[in-house]
């Protein structure tokens, strides 16, 4: 199964590591440094044109993927909990 990011990105179900509030998480230092290394590294995209609300981090391979997308965390919680996949 497959999850829906926005602006056609999906990601497997399987791959899904967290999701995540960027307004809330981004108060942290520890997270900011995250992203912005993943940024550095090649390993964030961006999936939305506007501002993000949510970050989703995935694993595949050991190679670690973060999807910046305008979608709310709690809408892609609720669509992995209920099934909402592609």
């Amino acid at each position: 199964m497959y999850l829906h990011l926005g602006a056609d990105s999906v990601v497997r179900e399987s791959q899904v590591v967290g999701i995540f509030d960027l307004d809330n998480t981004s108060c942290s230092a520890i997270t900011r440094d995250f992203l912005n290394r993943a940024e550095r590294e090649g390993r964030a995209v961006n999936v939305s044109d506007d501002l993000p609300k949510a970050f989703v981090v995935t694993s595949e391979q050991g190679k670690d993927r973060i999807y910046l997308t305008l979608l709310a965390s709690q809408t892609l919680a609720r669509r992995a909990a209920d099934g909402e996949f592609i």
